[in-house]
């Protein structure tokens, strides 16, 4: 497990940890020289690279000449080298190496001392604009901003990130690092690196027979995460099955097929303590974008499984700082690659923990989620309803429902949604754009709805197409009543600022734009709507009324608290 830093400690000793934590990174990454020049702000790197056993330290006086010096000793070693200057004119020095590096393809590793914001803009000594400074010429940049000792779980990877970067895509890198007075002070605890394996690395696909380290999987308890972008859904059940892993898929992976090795409910199981700790894997393998679900993302850190993560990007998502592995290809040339590999496999009772408790969530979900229309029960419905019809699902609520609540399928629809920003900007435009020349349901909130409203204007366009907007009307921002801020803040604070109940209604402004609109209380009805507004041409507007935002939230905990406990009692916990 990676260590923490300890509750209290101070802002200087901290980024006096986290510098080293980053050169220690460096090192273990294969990186054998850094060079430094003198100055005051960049104290807590120079520092650090002293004390790491494993770095040489070349000190030069000028720093456009410790540029070119860092490069002579990358073309020598053909390894990363590091470069630390202070803040000011002496960052702005490095540009001509920089440029040089980037056009040659050498791996710098380029540190920028800067001021705290607080002291930029106002005449500070040598302060500059140092953000972004080197633009285009550089493969990654970053900005962690000050450093805080509750962020420790991200230090690690973020030095990963930009090592990888700078060997990977053969160039310079740049992390602009503000640092706060005092500047000498010693580190606290460092945390560790991850123990008994390699520091997080980077493969590319290619024609390698084995698609990353995957022959040292084999007999590990695994777990296959599917996400956005994830490939073909049918190529990934098959490799859960080849393979004998559970699949947790992502309803945005449209992977949510009837299948036993497919499982629905991990965000369900994951909010329990216990259950998350029975069903715990030594390895994870991330296909495409990381799911929304906070349980999952938590359970990963508790697990501290390895984690190799398969995406077209250079660096995957890695919200939580997990991610020791990467491969660099297309997820569905991954999985096709992966087919060819002899089984992993994994001890049975793993998988079977997994599907017990997952059927027994989805058999509770089955028998509570009856014909009352609320929030969790439209979700599930249109999970089975559409039969491969696009459903775009808007952020805040509706995608995690979606993701809590939504069911397996022979035919599961074809999920997509706008979660590259994840807000609610947008939706409704999103789905008259998919439905345009084709059919497509949207499911939004009303707040999301009034928000894009004014693209009914247009409607599905000249092309023609059939758009069902079904909207959950529960008189404001629902996802608020879920947070904090529902308990600490004033309720009439809480609902003009959070909870926004609109002041136009959601029927009539959509009948204003002409589109066809129902209102609907039961289950029938909204299944009704639904199939009908797809068989028309244009636009749908189906209004659920649910139960007001602070039922829902109760109605959540209760489907929670006894799907856990269906599925304790299935795994005889």
């Amino acid at each position: 497990m990676t260590a923490s830093v300890p509750s209290g400690t101070g802002v200087a000793a901290a980024q006096a940890a986290f510098c080293a934590s980053l050169l220690d990174e460096f090192a273990r990454g294969g990186m054998i020289d850094v060079v430094v020049c003198p100055g005051s702000r960049s104290t807590p790197l120079v520092l650090a690279a002293l004390a790491t056993p494993a770095l040489h330290v070349y000190v030069r006086l000028d720093e456009r000449s410790a540029g070119f010096f860092a490069i002579g000793r990358a073309l020598a070693t053909g390894r990363p080298v590091g470069v630390v200057v202070t803040s000011g004119t002496a960052a702005a020095e490095l540009t001509a190496s920089v440029v040089e590096a980037d056009l040659a393809g050498v791996p710098l590793v380029v540190m920028t001392a800067d001021r705290p914001p607080e002291l930029r803009g106002i005449g500070a000594a040598q302060t500059i604009d140092q953000v972004k400074l080197y633009g285009g010429a550089v493969r990654r940049y970053e900005e962690p901003g000050p450093i805080r000792p509750e962020s420790v779980r991200w230090w690690r990877p973020l030095a990963s990130r930009l090592l990888a970067a700078a060997v990977d895509l053969g160039g310079p890198v740049h992390l602009n690092l503000s640092l706060v007075e005092p500047l000498d002070a010693g580190p606290s605890s460092i945390p560790e690196g991850r123990p008994a394996r390699a520091p997080w690395r980077t493969s590319h696909a290619g024609a390698a027979p084995a698609p990353g380290p995957f022959a040292e999987l084999a007999g590990q308890r695994g777990l296959f995460i599917a996400g956005r972008g994830a490939g073909d859904p049918l190529a990934l059940t098959e490799l859960a099955a080849t393979h004998g892993w559970p699949l947790l898929a992502d309803p945005l992976s449209c992977a949510r097929l009837d299948h036993p090795n497919v499982i629905a409910s991990f965000d369900t199981l994951l909010r329990d303590r216990d259950l998350a700790e029975r069903l715990c894997p030594e390895v994870v393998i991330l296909l495409g974008a990381a799911p929304s679900s906070r349980p999952l993302a938590e359970a990963l850190v508790a697990w501290s499984p390895r984690v190799l993560a398969v995406s077209s990007s250079v660096s995957p998502q890695d919200p939580s700082g997990l991610v020791s592995d990467h491969v660099v290809a297309t997820p569905a040339s991954w999985v096709r690659a992966a087919l060819a590999v002899p089984p992993l496999g994994c001890p049975a009772s793993h998988l079977e923990d997994w599907q017990l408790a997952d059927a027994a969530v989805q058999r509770c979900f089955d028998e509570r989620c009856g014909d009352q229309v609320d929030e969790p029960t439209v979700a599930r419905l249109l999970s089975r309803e559409l039969g491969g019809v696009a459903l775009i699902v808007s952020n805040s609520m509706p995608v995690r429902d979606l993701e809590t609540f939504g069911a397996k399928s022979p035919a599961p629809p074809r999920v997509l949604a706008n979660r590259g920003a994840n807000g609610i900007d947008g939706v409704v435009s999103t789905t008259l754009g998919v439905a345009s020349r084709a059919r497509a349901v949207g499911l939004l909130g009303d707040l999301a709805f009034l928000h894009d409203v004014g693209s009914l204007a247009d409607g599905v366009g000249e092309h023609g197409g059939s758009c069902v907007l079904v909207v959950v009307d529960n008189r404001g921002g629902g996802i608020f009543s879920f947070l904090p801020q529902r308990r600490s803040v004033p309720t009439d604070d809480f609902e003009r600022a959070f909870g926004t109940p609109p002041t136009s209604s959601v029927a009539s402004v959509a009948a204003g734009y002409g589109a066809e609109v129902r209102a609907v209380k039961d289950l029938e009805s909204l299944r009704l709507g639904v199939h009908e507004g797809l068989r028309s041409v244009g636009v749908t507007v189906v209004i659920a009324e649910v139960p007001d935002r602070d039922q829902n939230v109760e109605l959540h905990g209760e489907l929670t608290e006894l799907a856990v406990r269906a599925a304790t009692s299935a795994l005889g916990a």
